[in-house]
């Protein structure tokens, strides 16, 4: 057997097609698929089934991914375990969360983050495999390439420690021009003659994207989109009406609340980190700041009509 298609049969598994595995790995498909082959041959076991949505894991293939899934996690940590060693609060950190969260969580509370931690370097990447709304990884590590993550609703498996940390309240918006043409509605029912921006039909349905689901039996849906940027811009421009973060919409001038989170309701925030990780000093002093600035920003985060005034937060001490 050559080990190094295990490495191939992985990807596939994780990535769920032989392009995705190829774009991972830097090979093109034509590899990949001869690799997988390789090793069925050597195993004598089929491993994958081709569907038109790409490829699903047999029995044989979900037994060796169970095998194979502690080696690889010990694997890919194995750089990063190494270059923390001894580093106490210096270092680099890789985080993962939503480009709304990093935007407008994260971003803000940096400055006082660097005074206090100057010699720790903050990686942050928006992965939507990690920080999105979506269900955790079935296959790998949530956490294979990230030391620690802030995910948007709670991930079902993995080694890690995990806690939710906030809520993230949406609400229904549209343009002022919108309402002025087709009227505010005052209840669900009135939903009826109005156009909805909506989700992808994927989406997990979660809080916000289940009550839109329902509201789509009446109405019109005009555009779909993950992004929330997308369906913010959508409505901007008098499409419709979107369900967005209350953090995104509520102080936009654009946007006029239409429905608030006690209908819509919430997506909830969780901390994640690899659990051998989570004892390192400067991998500790990053989910503590993450913990302290949602607490900043929980009044904003929870949608709620008037801003709690704080005083400026104090620079984060070095342990």
């Amino acid at each position: 057997m050559n080990w190094d298609d295990l490495r191939f049969f992985l990807a596939v598994a994780g990535a769920g097609s032989l392009s995705g595995a190829g774009q991972q790995l830097g090979v093109n498909t034509t590899t990949v698929l001869r690799r997988v082959a390789s090793l069925e041959d050597d195993l004598g076991a089929r491993l994958f089934e081709r569907e038109r949505t790409g490829y699903r894991l047999t029995a044989a293939g979900e037994k060796l991914v169970e095998a194979l899934e502690p080696v690889d996690r010990r694997l890919s940590a194995l750089p990063r375990d190494f270059a923390a060693a001894g580093e106490g609060n210096e270092g680099t950190v890789c985080l993962a969360a939503s480009d709304i969260l990093a935007a407008y969580i994260i971003a803000p509370e940096l400055a006082g983050f660097h005074a206090a931690h100057p010699g720790l370097e903050l990686e942050l990447v928006t992965d939507p495999r990690v920080g999105g709304s979506g269900g955790a990884p079935r296959i790998g590590n949530p956490l294979k390439d990230v030391d620690v993550a802030l995910r948007v609703a709670r991930p079902t498996q993995g080694d890690m420690l995990m806690r939710k940390v906030g809520d993230m309240a949406y609400g229904l918006y549209a343009s002022p021009g919108y309402l002025a043409e087709r009227g505010q509605p005052e209840q669900m029912a009135d939903l009826a003659s109005h156009d909805i921006i909506g989700f992808p039909r994927s989406e997990v349905p979660l809080g916000p994207v289940w009550w839109v689901s329902r509201a789509e039996k009446n109405s019109r849906v005009v555009f779909r989109s993950s992004s929330v940027a997308a369906r913010a811009e959508a409505a901007r421009r008098g499409l419709g009406l979107a369900a967005l973060p209350c953090l995104v919409a509520d102080q936009d001038p654009a946007l006029v609340r239409v429905f608030g989170p006690e209908l819509l309701g919430a997506l909830e925030l969780w901390l994640m980190a690899r659990n051998d990780l989570a004892q390192l000093a400067h991998v500790r002093a990053v989910m503590e700041f993450l913990v302290d600035a949602v607490k900043r920003h929980r009044s904003r985060l929870e949608g709620r009509a008037h801003e709690i005034t704080e005083l400026p937060p104090k620079p984060l001490k070095s342990r």
